[in-house]
């Protein structure tokens, strides 16, 4: 995905938190409690193809900052999660197999893929 994008969602999330009126093409909804923007186009206009976003998520990894204490004091883990594993690693924490404080998840990319 293009920083165009994320940079255009985090604004668009930016200003509902903030209150303020968005774009009527840029609505932010709201489903099962959390909010959420649909996007139907690519940063260049033209419709996202299945086969590209399947591709794309096979790439991805995701950092994910972990707090816990260790010897009375807090340290930070960094766990290479792989974008099929995501759900799989949270429910973890979920299922209190793996304990701590989320802190951060940060995506990047094992190579240059953009």
């Amino acid at each position: 995905m293009s920083e165009e994008i994320s940079e255009k969602v985090i604004n668009i999330f930016s200003k509902h938190i903030k209150h303020k009126a968005t774009n009527p093409d840029e609505k932010v909804k709201t489903f099962a409690g959390f909010s959420y923007v649909r996007m139907d186009k690519d940063a260049n206009g033209y419709p996202f193809k299945e086969e590209y976003l399947l591709d794309y998520a096979k790439d991805c990894h995701y950092i994910v900052k972990v707090m816990r204490e260790k010897n009375g004091s807090p340290s930070l883990y960094s766990y290479n999660v792989p974008n099929d594993k995501l759900l799989d690693f949270l429910l973890m924490f979920r299922n209190n197999e793996l304990n701590g404080t989320i802190i951060e998840i940060d995506k990047f990319l094992p190579k240059n893929i953009i």
